[in-house]
Protein backbone atom coordinates (compact mmCIF):
# COMPACT_ATOMS: atom_id res chain seq x y z
CA UNK A 1 0.00 0.00 0.00
CA UNK A 2 2.17 2.81 -1.29
CA UNK A 3 0.02 5.22 -3.30
CA UNK A 4 0.14 7.89 -0.57
CA UNK A 5 3.90 8.17 -0.78
CA UNK A 6 3.09 10.87 -3.34
CA UNK A 7 1.25 13.18 -0.94
CA UNK A 8 3.66 16.04 -1.55
CA UNK A 9 4.23 15.60 -5.28
CA UNK A 10 2.61 14.22 -8.38
CA UNK A 11 4.37 11.03 -9.56
CA UNK A 12 5.66 10.43 -13.03
CA UNK A 13 4.02 7.69 -15.05
CA UNK A 14 6.91 5.35 -14.28
CA UNK A 15 6.77 6.07 -10.55
CA UNK A 16 3.02 5.59 -10.49
CA UNK A 17 3.18 2.33 -12.43
CA UNK A 18 5.83 1.00 -10.06
CA UNK A 19 3.69 1.93 -7.04
CA UNK A 20 0.77 -0.02 -8.46
CA UNK A 21 2.58 -3.18 -9.59
CA UNK A 22 2.23 -5.28 -6.44
CA UNK A 23 -1.37 -4.26 -5.87
CA UNK A 24 -2.23 -5.17 -9.44
CA UNK A 25 -0.52 -8.56 -9.17
CA UNK A 26 -2.38 -9.37 -5.96
CA UNK A 27 -5.67 -8.24 -7.50
CA UNK A 28 -5.26 -10.59 -10.44
CA UNK A 29 -4.61 -13.45 -8.03
CA UNK A 30 -7.76 -12.62 -6.06
CA UNK A 31 -9.81 -12.55 -9.23
CA UNK A 32 -8.50 -15.99 -10.21
CA UNK A 33 -9.59 -17.41 -6.88
CA UNK A 34 -13.15 -16.14 -7.44
CA UNK A 35 -13.35 -17.32 -11.07
CA UNK A 36 -16.56 -15.46 -11.91
CA UNK A 37 -16.21 -15.92 -15.65
CA UNK A 38 -17.30 -18.09 -18.53
CA UNK A 39 -19.46 -18.16 -21.68
CA UNK A 40 -23.13 -17.26 -21.69
CA UNK A 41 -24.94 -20.53 -20.92
CA UNK A 42 -28.66 -21.26 -20.93
CA UNK A 43 -30.45 -24.18 -19.30
CA UNK A 44 -32.83 -26.62 -21.00
CA UNK A 45 -35.69 -24.11 -20.59
CA UNK A 46 -33.77 -21.36 -22.36
CA UNK A 47 -33.10 -19.45 -19.13
CA UNK A 48 -29.72 -18.08 -18.11
CA UNK A 49 -27.91 -20.84 -16.26
CA UNK A 50 -28.60 -20.60 -12.53
CA UNK A 51 -24.93 -20.98 -11.45
CA UNK A 52 -24.13 -17.82 -13.45
CA UNK A 53 -26.92 -15.92 -11.75
CA UNK A 54 -25.82 -17.22 -8.35
CA UNK A 55 -22.24 -16.14 -9.00
CA UNK A 56 -23.35 -12.67 -10.12
CA UNK A 57 -25.57 -12.12 -7.10
CA UNK A 58 -22.88 -13.42 -4.75
CA UNK A 59 -20.03 -11.21 -6.00
CA UNK A 60 -21.76 -8.34 -7.79
CA UNK A 61 -20.04 -8.94 -11.12
CA UNK A 62 -19.46 -11.53 -13.83
CA UNK A 63 -17.21 -11.76 -16.90
CA UNK A 64 -18.94 -13.24 -19.95
CA UNK A 65 -16.38 -14.60 -22.38
CA UNK A 66 -16.45 -14.63 -26.19
CA UNK A 67 -19.81 -12.85 -26.48
CA UNK A 68 -19.02 -10.50 -29.38
CA UNK A 69 -17.47 -11.89 -32.57
CA UNK A 70 -14.15 -10.68 -33.95
CA UNK A 71 -15.99 -9.20 -36.95
CA UNK A 72 -18.34 -7.20 -34.74
CA UNK A 73 -15.50 -6.06 -32.50
CA UNK A 74 -13.69 -4.81 -35.62
CA UNK A 75 -16.80 -2.91 -36.74
CA UNK A 76 -17.22 -1.36 -33.31
CA UNK A 77 -13.56 -0.36 -33.22
CA UNK A 78 -13.93 1.24 -36.65
CA UNK A 79 -16.95 3.18 -35.43
CA UNK A 80 -15.12 4.44 -32.35
CA UNK A 81 -12.05 5.34 -34.43
CA UNK A 82 -14.28 7.37 -36.75
CA UNK A 83 -15.80 9.25 -33.81
CA UNK A 84 -12.40 9.92 -32.24
CA UNK A 85 -10.97 11.03 -35.59
CA UNK A 86 -13.78 13.56 -35.83
CA UNK A 87 -13.40 14.89 -32.30
CA UNK A 88 -13.13 18.66 -31.89
CA UNK A 89 -9.63 19.99 -31.34
CA UNK A 90 -10.58 21.00 -27.81
CA UNK A 91 -13.71 21.35 -25.69
CA UNK A 92 -16.05 23.83 -27.32
CA UNK A 93 -14.34 23.73 -30.72
CA UNK A 94 -16.40 23.14 -33.86
CA UNK A 95 -13.64 21.71 -36.09
CA UNK A 96 -11.53 18.59 -35.82
CA UNK A 97 -7.77 18.25 -36.15
CA UNK A 98 -8.05 18.20 -39.96
CA UNK A 99 -10.11 21.36 -40.11
CA UNK A 100 -13.37 19.55 -40.85
CA UNK A 101 -16.63 20.17 -38.96
CA UNK A 102 -16.33 18.17 -35.74
CA UNK A 103 -18.48 15.07 -35.47
CA UNK A 104 -21.79 15.11 -33.64
CA UNK A 105 -22.75 18.76 -33.74
CA UNK A 106 -26.32 17.78 -34.69
CA UNK A 107 -26.79 16.17 -31.28
CA UNK A 108 -28.14 18.24 -28.38
CA UNK A 109 -25.84 16.43 -25.95
CA UNK A 110 -22.19 16.82 -26.88
CA UNK A 111 -20.79 13.36 -27.72
CA UNK A 112 -17.39 14.19 -26.22
CA UNK A 113 -16.28 14.68 -22.63
CA UNK A 114 -12.65 15.75 -22.38
CA UNK A 115 -10.32 15.59 -19.39
CA UNK A 116 -6.69 16.35 -18.64
CA UNK A 117 -4.53 13.28 -19.31
CA UNK A 118 -4.30 10.83 -16.39
CA UNK A 119 -6.61 12.98 -14.25
CA UNK A 120 -9.52 12.10 -11.99
CA UNK A 121 -12.22 14.53 -13.18
CA UNK A 122 -14.95 13.62 -10.69
CA UNK A 123 -13.11 12.57 -7.55
CA UNK A 124 -13.64 14.85 -4.58
CA UNK A 125 -16.23 17.00 -6.39
CA UNK A 126 -20.00 17.43 -6.31
CA UNK A 127 -20.30 16.24 -9.92
CA UNK A 128 -22.79 13.36 -10.38
CA UNK A 129 -24.39 14.07 -7.00
CA UNK A 130 -21.04 13.81 -5.25
CA UNK A 131 -20.91 10.04 -5.55
CA UNK A 132 -17.09 10.16 -6.02
CA UNK A 133 -16.01 11.56 -2.64
CA UNK A 134 -12.31 10.65 -2.85
CA UNK A 135 -9.73 11.62 -5.45
CA UNK A 136 -7.31 9.21 -7.12
CA UNK A 137 -3.59 9.87 -7.53
CA UNK A 138 -3.01 11.81 -10.77
CA UNK A 139 0.32 10.94 -12.43
CA UNK A 140 2.13 13.56 -14.50
CA UNK A 141 1.75 12.82 -18.23
CA UNK A 142 4.70 12.83 -20.58
CA UNK A 143 5.85 16.20 -21.92
CA UNK A 144 4.42 15.52 -25.38
CA UNK A 145 0.93 14.64 -24.07
CA UNK A 146 -2.01 16.71 -25.35
CA UNK A 147 -3.65 19.16 -22.97
CA UNK A 148 -7.01 17.36 -23.20
CA UNK A 149 -8.06 13.84 -24.20
CA UNK A 150 -11.44 12.26 -24.85
CA UNK A 151 -12.58 10.45 -21.74
CA UNK A 152 -16.20 9.60 -22.62
CA UNK A 153 -18.33 9.36 -25.76
CA UNK A 154 -22.06 9.84 -25.32
CA UNK A 155 -24.87 8.36 -27.40
CA UNK A 156 -23.32 5.34 -29.09
CA UNK A 157 -26.67 4.22 -30.53
CA UNK A 158 -27.03 7.36 -32.63
CA UNK A 159 -23.31 7.91 -33.21
CA UNK A 160 -22.59 4.65 -35.05
CA UNK A 161 -24.63 1.90 -36.65
CA UNK A 162 -22.61 -0.79 -34.90
CA UNK A 163 -23.41 0.86 -31.57
CA UNK A 164 -27.14 0.53 -32.19
CA UNK A 165 -26.71 -3.10 -33.22
CA UNK A 166 -24.75 -4.10 -30.11
CA UNK A 167 -27.54 -2.60 -28.01
CA UNK A 168 -29.86 -5.21 -29.50
CA UNK A 169 -27.54 -8.20 -28.94
CA UNK A 170 -29.79 -11.15 -28.03
CA UNK A 171 -27.43 -12.68 -25.48
CA UNK A 172 -27.00 -9.41 -23.60
CA UNK A 173 -30.73 -8.68 -23.60
CA UNK A 174 -31.42 -12.23 -22.37
CA UNK A 175 -29.04 -11.58 -19.47
CA UNK A 176 -30.83 -8.31 -18.72
CA UNK A 177 -34.15 -10.15 -18.69
CA UNK A 178 -32.83 -12.86 -16.39
CA UNK A 179 -31.59 -10.31 -13.85
CA UNK A 180 -34.22 -7.56 -14.04
CA UNK A 181 -37.31 -9.36 -15.34
CA UNK A 182 -39.02 -9.46 -18.73
CA UNK A 183 -40.16 -5.84 -18.40
CA UNK A 184 -36.62 -4.50 -17.86
CA UNK A 185 -35.91 -0.93 -18.96
CA UNK A 186 -32.77 0.93 -20.08
CA UNK A 187 -30.54 3.22 -18.03
CA UNK A 188 -28.02 5.00 -20.29
CA UNK A 189 -24.97 4.31 -22.44
CA UNK A 190 -21.52 5.82 -22.63
CA UNK A 191 -18.16 4.76 -24.05
CA UNK A 192 -15.10 4.93 -21.80
CA UNK A 193 -11.87 5.69 -23.66
CA UNK A 194 -8.63 5.11 -21.76
CA UNK A 195 -5.69 5.70 -24.06
CA UNK A 196 -2.34 4.22 -22.96
CA UNK A 197 -0.38 6.67 -20.86
CA UNK A 198 -3.22 9.20 -21.08
CA UNK A 199 -6.50 7.68 -19.88
CA UNK A 200 -7.92 9.14 -16.69
CA UNK A 201 -9.25 7.48 -13.57
CA UNK A 202 -12.74 7.08 -12.12
CA UNK A 203 -12.55 7.24 -8.35
CA UNK A 204 -14.21 4.67 -6.14
CA UNK A 205 -18.00 4.99 -6.15
CA UNK A 206 -21.36 3.26 -6.13
CA UNK A 207 -23.57 4.21 -9.07
CA UNK A 208 -27.00 4.52 -7.51
CA UNK A 209 -28.13 7.79 -5.94
CA UNK A 210 -31.88 7.45 -5.37
CA UNK A 211 -33.00 4.33 -3.49
CA UNK A 212 -30.56 3.87 -0.61
CA UNK A 213 -33.19 4.64 2.05
CA UNK A 214 -36.10 2.96 0.29
CA UNK A 215 -38.11 0.45 2.34
CA UNK A 216 -37.91 -1.78 -0.75
CA UNK A 217 -34.11 -1.58 -0.96
CA UNK A 218 -32.30 -4.77 -1.92
CA UNK A 219 -29.09 -5.67 -3.67
CA UNK A 220 -30.51 -5.22 -7.16
CA UNK A 221 -32.63 -2.09 -6.91
CA UNK A 222 -30.22 0.13 -8.88
CA UNK A 223 -29.74 -2.29 -11.79
CA UNK A 224 -26.46 -3.14 -13.52
CA UNK A 225 -24.09 -2.08 -16.29
CA UNK A 226 -22.62 -4.09 -19.14
CA UNK A 227 -19.22 -3.19 -20.56
CA UNK A 228 -18.47 -4.55 -24.03
CA UNK A 229 -14.69 -4.65 -24.24
CA UNK A 230 -13.10 -3.75 -27.58
CA UNK A 231 -9.53 -4.36 -26.35
CA UNK A 232 -8.08 -6.61 -23.65
CA UNK A 233 -8.60 -5.33 -20.11
CA UNK A 234 -5.69 -5.64 -17.71
CA UNK A 235 -5.08 -4.74 -14.10
CA UNK A 236 -3.45 -1.56 -15.41
CA UNK A 237 -6.26 -0.26 -17.61
CA UNK A 238 -9.41 -2.05 -16.45
CA UNK A 239 -12.27 -1.63 -14.03
CA UNK A 240 -11.80 -2.72 -10.40
CA UNK A 241 -14.61 -4.01 -8.18
CA UNK A 242 -14.81 -4.75 -4.46
CA UNK A 243 -16.73 -8.07 -4.48
CA UNK A 244 -19.90 -8.35 -2.43
CA UNK A 245 -20.28 -4.64 -1.70
CA UNK A 246 -23.56 -4.47 -3.62
CA UNK A 247 -25.13 -6.11 -0.56
CA UNK A 248 -23.83 -3.58 1.98
CA UNK A 249 -26.01 -0.54 1.35
CA UNK A 250 -24.51 2.92 1.07
CA UNK A 251 -20.80 2.76 1.88
CA UNK A 252 -18.82 5.57 3.52
CA UNK A 253 -16.08 5.64 0.89
CA UNK A 254 -14.05 8.41 2.50
CA UNK A 255 -13.96 6.49 5.77
CA UNK A 256 -13.00 3.31 3.96
CA UNK A 257 -10.01 5.02 2.35
CA UNK A 258 -9.07 6.76 5.60
CA UNK A 259 -9.06 3.41 7.38
CA UNK A 260 -6.77 2.15 4.60
CA UNK A 261 -4.12 4.71 5.53
CA UNK A 262 -5.40 7.16 2.95
CA UNK A 263 -4.62 4.82 0.06
CA UNK A 264 -7.06 4.18 -2.80
CA UNK A 265 -5.52 0.69 -3.17
CA UNK A 266 -8.45 -0.85 -1.33
CA UNK A 267 -7.78 -4.35 0.00
CA UNK A 268 -9.87 -7.14 -1.48
CA UNK A 269 -10.62 -5.39 -4.77
CA UNK A 270 -10.22 -7.24 -8.09
CA UNK A 271 -9.55 -6.02 -11.64
CA UNK A 272 -11.96 -7.35 -14.28
CA UNK A 273 -9.33 -8.69 -16.66
CA UNK A 274 -10.67 -10.01 -19.94
CA UNK A 275 -10.20 -10.21 -23.70
CA UNK A 276 -11.62 -8.21 -26.58
CA UNK A 277 -15.14 -9.44 -27.25
CA UNK A 278 -15.77 -10.29 -23.60
CA UNK A 279 -18.54 -8.47 -21.74
CA UNK A 280 -18.37 -7.61 -18.06
CA UNK A 281 -21.43 -7.01 -15.92
CA UNK A 282 -21.28 -5.06 -12.66
CA UNK A 283 -24.04 -4.40 -10.16
CA UNK A 284 -24.50 -0.61 -9.93
CA UNK A 285 -24.42 -0.81 -6.12
CA UNK A 286 -21.03 -2.53 -6.03
CA UNK A 287 -18.10 -0.33 -5.07
CA UNK A 288 -15.99 0.08 -8.19
CA UNK A 289 -13.59 2.41 -9.98
CA UNK A 290 -10.57 2.54 -12.25
CA UNK A 291 -7.08 3.92 -11.92
CA UNK A 292 -5.20 6.20 -14.32
CA UNK A 293 -4.02 4.21 -17.33
CA UNK A 294 -0.25 4.32 -16.95
CA UNK A 295 -0.05 1.07 -18.91
CA UNK A 296 0.86 0.66 -22.61
CA UNK A 297 -2.55 -0.89 -23.33
CA UNK A 298 -5.67 0.91 -24.62
CA UNK A 299 -9.10 0.27 -23.19
CA UNK A 300 -12.40 1.10 -24.89
CA UNK A 301 -15.51 -0.04 -23.01
CA UNK A 302 -19.02 0.32 -24.44
CA UNK A 303 -21.02 0.76 -21.26
CA UNK A 304 -24.81 0.46 -21.05
CA UNK A 305 -27.13 -0.46 -18.23
CA UNK A 306 -30.59 -1.75 -17.43
CA UNK A 307 -33.04 -1.45 -14.54
CA UNK A 308 -36.00 -3.25 -13.12
CA UNK A 309 -39.10 -1.44 -14.30
CA UNK A 310 -40.42 -1.17 -10.74
CA UNK A 311 -37.24 0.65 -9.70
CA UNK A 312 -37.96 3.39 -12.25
CA UNK A 313 -41.72 3.88 -12.55
CA UNK A 314 -42.86 7.04 -10.78
CA UNK A 315 -39.32 7.94 -9.65
CA UNK A 316 -37.76 11.39 -10.09
CA UNK A 317 -34.48 11.56 -12.00
CA UNK A 318 -31.59 11.35 -9.59
CA UNK A 319 -28.29 11.35 -11.44
CA UNK A 320 -27.99 13.09 -14.80
CA UNK A 321 -31.36 14.85 -14.62
CA UNK A 322 -32.38 17.73 -12.39
CA UNK A 323 -34.83 15.78 -10.23
CA UNK A 324 -37.77 17.64 -11.70
CA UNK A 325 -38.41 14.88 -14.23
CA UNK A 326 -40.67 12.01 -13.25
CA UNK A 327 -40.22 8.68 -15.01
CA UNK A 328 -43.82 8.01 -15.94
CA UNK A 329 -45.14 5.35 -18.32
CA UNK A 330 -44.65 7.48 -21.42
CA UNK A 331 -41.10 8.48 -20.53
CA UNK A 332 -40.13 4.86 -19.92
CA UNK A 333 -41.78 3.76 -23.16
CA UNK A 334 -40.08 6.48 -25.19
CA UNK A 335 -36.60 5.60 -23.91
CA UNK A 336 -37.25 1.88 -24.32
CA UNK A 337 -38.03 2.29 -28.01
CA UNK A 338 -34.26 2.27 -28.60
CA UNK A 339 -34.18 -1.37 -27.51
CA UNK A 340 -36.91 -2.22 -30.03
CA UNK A 341 -35.12 -0.34 -32.82
CA UNK A 342 -31.80 -1.94 -31.92
CA UNK A 343 -33.28 -5.44 -32.01
CA UNK A 344 -34.65 -4.89 -35.50
CA UNK A 345 -31.49 -3.18 -36.77
CA UNK A 346 -29.49 -6.14 -35.55
CA UNK A 347 -31.87 -8.68 -37.09
CA UNK A 348 -31.58 -6.98 -40.49
CA UNK A 349 -27.78 -7.01 -40.26
CA UNK A 350 -27.50 -10.54 -38.84
CA UNK A 351 -30.51 -12.34 -40.38
CA UNK A 352 -29.32 -15.77 -39.24
CA UNK A 353 -29.10 -14.79 -35.59
CA UNK A 354 -31.90 -15.46 -33.10
CA UNK A 355 -33.95 -12.33 -32.48
CA UNK A 356 -34.58 -11.31 -28.89
CA UNK A 357 -38.25 -10.90 -27.96
CA UNK A 358 -38.55 -7.77 -25.80
CA UNK A 359 -41.80 -8.22 -23.91
CA UNK A 360 -42.77 -4.55 -23.40
CA UNK A 361 -42.96 -4.23 -27.21
CA UNK A 362 -44.61 -7.58 -27.93
CA UNK A 363 -47.09 -7.09 -30.78
CA UNK A 364 -45.63 -3.67 -31.62
CA UNK A 365 -42.64 -4.88 -33.60
CA UNK A 366 -43.95 -3.65 -36.96
CA UNK A 367 -44.12 -0.11 -35.62
CA UNK A 368 -40.42 -0.17 -34.76
CA UNK A 369 -38.75 -1.63 -37.84
CA UNK A 370 -35.41 0.07 -38.28
CA UNK A 371 -34.71 2.26 -41.27
CA UNK A 372 -32.94 5.57 -41.69
CA UNK A 373 -36.25 7.44 -41.70
CA UNK A 374 -36.71 6.39 -38.07
CA UNK A 375 -33.53 8.18 -37.03
CA UNK A 376 -34.92 11.70 -36.65
CA UNK A 377 -38.27 10.47 -35.41
CA UNK A 378 -37.23 7.99 -32.73
CA UNK A 379 -33.47 7.85 -32.23
CA UNK A 380 -32.07 11.37 -32.49
CA UNK A 381 -31.20 12.69 -29.00
CA UNK A 382 -32.63 9.58 -27.34
CA UNK A 383 -30.08 9.95 -24.53
CA UNK A 384 -31.81 13.09 -23.28
CA UNK A 385 -34.41 10.63 -21.98
CA UNK A 386 -32.02 8.38 -20.06
CA UNK A 387 -33.47 6.80 -16.91
CA UNK A 388 -30.92 7.76 -14.28
CA UNK A 389 -31.30 6.64 -10.68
Amino acid sequence: MVSRQFLNKDPSIAEYAASMAEYQREGVERLSSIDNRGPVVFDVNGMLDQPILDAYWEQGFYIFENVVSEQEVAELRAGIDHILDGAPTHPGATIDARGRPAFGQQFKRNPYIFIKPLSDPWGGTRILNGRHPSKMIEPVPDDDAPEQVVHLINGMCQAMDAGLRIYGHPLLLAIAEAINGADFVPYNDVVFVKQPGLGGSVSWHQDGVTHWDSPDWDEGIHGFNFQVQLYPCTAGNGLWVLPGTHKQGKIDIKALIKDNGGSEQLPGAVPLTCNAGDVTIVNRQALHGSFANASPDPRVSLTFGFHRRKSILGVRGGLSQSGAEVYDEQRIFDRSTVIALAIDARQQYYPGESRFAYQPFAGLEDNYRWDKDKFDELLLDYNLKDLSI
